[in-house]
């Protein structure tokens, strides 16, 4: 069952893809990710009865290295609106970059001045839009660099550390970020709505570089078996889990709280006591 008629579906652009208007609309990898962290916070969210207040500065750095590879114009753009998030305004480094975006400048530069980076990324159609239907479900998606030429699609990835290794619960035992993150599935959906888009069959490939000093980097794919499993696996849970989401989101079922996010610490009331001997650990 679709959430909305193709009739009554407003046409993505650049300027409303971000919105909560599409989000009820089309479901997205960002959306499904805050639904599967904890249900009663991301509903707050697209209800737009509440917003996060963590902070925004790993964000604007991924961002900021994207901008710089999507066109001259879009990074001029990107520094004009968030120049004063990015500019010290006090002491000797007044009128400069703060640390952070100082390290994104690096990490620009270990991809500019890479050769396999370039041959396979700029080339590519930059933050393509994509959509489609995963089991009668809508669902929107950006893609990074697209070559539908070449038959692949490219995605770019700041990580703090790119081995570094992060407990997953779901698969409990220690992975990569990849894995952890679920950008696997990601890239699960956007081959399919590429496919369903264009009538193509494309290969994902993942640019990762990282936040360190200096940056590493490293070209990632997902030919092997084991990621080809992981991704399958992924998405048909997906497809088992989206209509309970869409239940969420338009009231026929009361979201889950997690009790842990920040979210359900700030709205959290005490109902009772719990015993010493069964207080949760992280």
């Amino acid at each position: 069952m679709s959430q909305n008629s193709t009739q009554s579906l407003k046409q993505l652009t650049q300027n409303n893809y971000y919105t909560h208007e599409t989000d009820w609309q089309y479901m997205s990898f960002s959306l499904y990710k805050d639904f599967k962290k904890c249900e009663a916070a991301a509903l707050a969210k697209l209800k737009e009865n509440w917003q996060p207040t963590s902070n925004p500065v790993p964000l604007l750095v991924g961002n900021y290295v994207h901008s710089y590879f999507e066109s001259q114009k879009s990074h001029e753009s990107f520094i004009a609106e968030n120049e004063s998030a990015m500019m010290s305004n006090r002491g000797k480094s007044k009128g400069q970059l703060k640390a952070p975006f100082k390290v994104a400048d690096s990490m620009i530069d270990a991809l500019k001045d890479d050769y396999f980076f370039r041959q396979a990324y700029l080339p590519g159609d930059k933050e393509k839009i994509v959509t489609g239907e995963i089991n009668g479900v809508v669902w929107k998606g950006k893609i990074d660099s697209l070559n539908l030429d070449a038959g692949y699609f490219c995605d770019l990835k700041t990580v703090d550390d790119i081995n570094k290794k992060h407990w997953n619960t779901d698969l409990g035992r220690y992975t990569n970020f990849i894995f952890d993150r679920g950008y696997h599935l990601q890239m699960a959906i956007y081959k399919e709505l590429i496919k369903q888009t264009f009538g193509i069959e494309c290969e994902p490939l993942i640019f990762a570089v990282s936040k360190q000093d200096p940056p590493a980097k490293l070209a990632i794919d997902f030919t092997d078996t084991e990621s080809l499993s992981y991704m399958s696996f992924a998405l048909q849970e997906l497809e088992d889990n989206q209509k309970h989401i869409l239940d969420v989101m338009h009231g026929e079922i009361k979201p889950k709280r997690c009790e842990k996010c920040e979210y359900c610490r700030q709205t959290a009331m005490l109902s009772g006591f719990t015993h010493a001997s069964e207080i949760e650990l992280g």
